[in-house]
């Protein structure tokens, strides 16, 4: 996505009240309306704490931790910031980015510290009006690494123009491109004319968009108008014509999916020419039904979707690998995979290590749940977490004691030991192997 104008969806969050960026309430959780507008699209997401108080805003950061978990695109989130302490509040709950209000002269104080204390990357702030704009440089020698400004998108308004001719009259700031991000526009193809006038800019690199109905809007959709108007934005394009692919004497190509998270194979289906156009053009795997004799879309009528994550061909460009994200179950009998029925299978030891990873934690939650007389796990947690830590401490100074020795093998033993223990406070605390891999995966 490098060097594209990214389209980001906006919620506010006040108490359980979700809203977009423009205050239309919404209907359901954070996490499940930021995750839908990903799998639609948007490049990231704004989340905007509009909490009242401490147990308000509490409740806020375990809605971003919630959408953290269910969203595999970037946050930016703030809102309520009074001490460095909040900042990492939000980036320890699952925030890529946070910003902090220009117009609280305690945010402004704290640019230098955050920046410092978390990276440049990490710190945006956020003005009122289009006249704050000339303040921009200031921001960026504190450390900031980008502005977000409100913008109505109205083709009539003199504000807009204004706003632009302010961004443009300034110096650049060093080597590293500082960030505009424009608030607040409509997302609605009928606003595409001044909003790819707006991110023909070189200085704005990304909008705020209001989804006010993800039943009836995708960011899929407008990026398709944005193209149109020669604006680079993320979309799926195939590095191949559908005339590269050896089709079969149907014009059919088989597409073998498989689930983005956890590599199972889901189910096989065919592909003609124009599904595989839809399927760029959506972001949702389309197929044609050889039965039926017709297109059809993945979870049309089930509400079964496939997002597509990536699409390959093989060597001989004859099957296409579908990644993607699946919604429901796969297979019309409601099993999770089409591949559930076991022709033949031998005895083998699982040595994938995520899977073996997840299989251990698995038994570990299932012993909290269920506790077994006599199993060591239990004995942990019902000593507790100091007890767990004692033990996390220990073994981590085991493998350190063994690294020190020549035989490695003893150093797989220890960290063995270490990770086990680990899972167990892993298990206590509530964290799940894929918030850690999420997080390396950030890092």
């Amino acid at each position: 996505m490098k060097d594209c104008k990214r389209l980001i969806a906006g919620f506010n969050v006040t108490g359980q009240q979700v809203s977009s960026c423009g205050g239309h309430p919404l209907k359901g959780s954070l996490a499940s309306l930021g995750a839908e507008a990903c799998r639609r699209g948007a490049d990231q997401i704004w989340v905007r704490d509009g909490s009242q108080d401490d147990e308000e805003h509490e409740n806020v950061i375990g809605q971003i931790k919630e959408l953290a978990k269910e969203a595999d695109e970037p946050i930016f989130a703030g809102g309520r910031i009074k001490r460095l302490e909040d900042v990492k509040k939000y980036l320890y709950a699952g925030a890529s980015a946070v910003f902090l209000d220009a117009a609280i002269p305690e945010n402004v104080d704290l640019i230098s510290e955050a920046a410092g204390r978390f990276g440049p990357e990490k710190i945006y702030v956020m003005v009122p009006d289009e006249n704050w704009v000339r303040r921009a440089p200031e921001y960026a020698r504190l450390g900031a690494s980008g502005i977000m400004v409100p913008w109505e998108g109205s083709e009539k308004s003199g504000k807009e123009e204004h706003l632009l001719e302010e961004i443009r009259k300034l110096p650049p700031e060093g080597e590293q491109p500082f960030n505009w991000i424009l608030l607040s526009l409509g997302l609605k193809p009928a606003g595409t004319p001044a909003l790819a006038a707006a991110l023909k800019e070189p200085e704005i690199s990304a909008v705020v968009l209001n989804p006010a109905n993800l039943d009836t809007e995708d960011f899929m959709e407008l990026k398709q108008h944005l193209k149109g108007c020669g604006i680079p934005v993320d979309t799926f394009e195939s590095s191949l014509e559908w005339a590269d692919f050896k089709t079969n004497s149907d014009g059919l190509v088989p597409a073998i999916v498989q689930d983005y998270k956890t590599s199972q194979v889901l189910m096989m289906a065919y592909m003609n020419e124009q599904a595989f156009e839809d399927t760029l053009r959506t972001g949702r795997m389309h197929y044609y039904s050889r039965s039926r004799k017709s297109q059809w879309l993945k979870g049309e009528t089930s509400g079964h979707f496939q997002y597509v994550k990536s699409l390959k061909i093989d060597c001989d460009r004859d099957t296409i690998l579908a990644v993607v994200h699946q919604i429901g179950p796969a297979c019309h009998t409601g099993n999770t995979s089409c591949f559930f029925t076991t022709l033949a299978e031998k005895d083998y030891r699982q040595t994938n290590p995520l899977k073996v990873f997840e299989d251990v934690y698995q038994v570990i939650l299932d012993r909290k749940e269920h506790p077994k007389e006599g199993s060591y796990t239990n004995y942990l947690f019902d000593k507790g977490i100091d007890k767990i830590l004692k033990k996390v401490g220990e073994e981590a100074t085991e493998i350190v004691i063994a690294a020190k020795n020549p035989n490695p093998e003893e150093v797989k033993y220890e960290i063995a030991d270490f990770l086990y223990h680990m899972m167990v406070l892993m298990a206590q605390k509530g964290i799940s192997w894929e918030e850690i891999t999420k997080e390396l995966a950030d890092r």
